[in-house]
C-alpha cells in the first residue's frame, strides 16, 4: 500500500498494551479503526483518546477464543467499514510457567487466542480481499517465534506456529493482491506482558518499545515487507546459528543468560 489514509483496518488486542499504541500510531495516519477486544470500558478508553471528526472509529467487544464471537467481529465490520483492507492479529496471551505447572485448560486457551484465532479471522477475512484484489494482513509473532524459551514453551510454540502459517499463506497468495506479513518484537518495555515484570533483560537479548513496535506494523504495509524484528540487539544471526546447530543454539541460550532470566522472571511473577 502507498498510503494509508481512509483505509479500514481491523486491529485486535486494542484495548492496551502494544494494542493500543498501534491503534494512536494508525489514527495519526487517518485510517479507519475497528478495535477488537474483551473489555468495552477500556475500548472505550482507547477510542475516546482517538476519535477525530475526520475518522471512523469503531469498537467491538468479543472473546477471539470464541468462533461465534469471531464471526460476529467481522460481519459488524465489514458492515460498518464494507470492507477491511489491512488486519492486524495482535490479540494474544502468554502462559508461563514450568509446563507440567500449567492446566491444560489454559494451554488451549493459548493457542485458541494466538494462533487459532488469527488463523479463524483470516478465513473469514480473506475471500473478500481476494474479490477485492487487495488487502494485508499483518500478525504479531514474537522473538519467541524464532527461538523457543524455556518456561514459555507454549507461548513461543504458538508464535512460531502464527509467523510459519503466515510464511505459507504468504508463498500460496503470490500474485493475488493479498500480502501477509509477521511483526516479531523482541521484550517489550512500558507496556505489555514482559513490563509488569520491571526486568532488565541480558544485553544479548536486548528489548524494544511500543512505538517500535508500531512503527514497523506501518513499515510492512506501506513496504510490503515480508518481516520485521523490532529489537535493540541483531537476534538474526543468532537465530541463524540455532538453525544451522541445535546444539549451539541451546548453548548460546545458557550462555547469553536467557534460561536464568526466564527462571527469575517465571519466580517473580508467582
Amino acid at each position: 500500500m502507498k498510503q494509508l489514509q481512509n483505509k479500514c483496518v481491523l486491529l485486535t488486542g486494542a484495548s492496551r498494551g502494544v494494542g493500543a499504541v498501534i491503534a494512536r500510531t494508525l489514527a495519526q495516519r487517518g485510517v479507519n479503526l475497528a478495535l477488537v477486544a474483551r473489555s468495552r470500558d477500556l475500548l472505550q478508553n482507547v477510542a475516546g483518546a482517538l476519535g477525530r471528526r475526520d475518522q471512523n472509529i469503531r469498537i467491538v467487544t468479543a472473546d477471539l477464543t470464541d468462533d461465534n464471537d469471531r464471526r460476529r467481529v467481522v460481519d459488524s465490520v465489514l458492515e460498518a467499514f464494507g470492507r477491511v483492507d489491512v488486519l492486524i492479529n495482535n490479540a494474544g496471551m502468554e502462559t508461563e510457567g514450568a509446563y507440567l505447572d500449567l492446566s491444560f485448560a489454559d494451554i488451549r486457551k493459548t493457542v485458541e487466542l494466538n494462533l487459532l484465532a488469527p488463523m479463524a479471522l483470516t478465513h473469514l477475512i480473506l475471500p473478500h480481499m481476494l474479490e477485492n484484489k487487495s488487502g494485508h494482513i499483518v500478525n504479531i509473532s514474537s522473538i519467541g517465534g524464532k527461538s523457543g524459551a524455556p518456561y514459555d514453551a507454549t507461548y513461543c510454540g504458538t508464535k512460531a506456529g502464527l509467523a510459519e502459517w503466515t510464511r505459507g499463506l504468504r508463498l500460496e497468495m503470490e500474485g493475488t493482491g493479498v500480502d501477509f506479513s509477521t511483526i516479531f518484537p523482541g521484550f517489550v518495555t512500558e507496556v505489555g506482558m514482559f513490563a509488569r515484570f520491571n526486568m532488565k533483560t541480558p544485553r544479548v537479548i536486548g528489548s524494544c518499545t511500543p512505538k517500535q513496535v508500531a512503527a514497523a506494523v506501518v513499515k510492512v504495509i506501506l513496504h510490503r515487507k515480508r518481516e520485521i524484528v523490532v529489537n535493540s540487539q541483531p537476534l538474526r544471526p543468532l537465530f541463524a546459528l540455532s538453525e544451522i546447530s541445535p546444539g549451539l543454539g541451546d548453548w548460546l541460550m545458557h550462555r547469553s543468560g536467557a534460561v536464568e532470566f526466564q527462571r527469575r522472571k517465571v519466580a517473580r511473577g508467582k
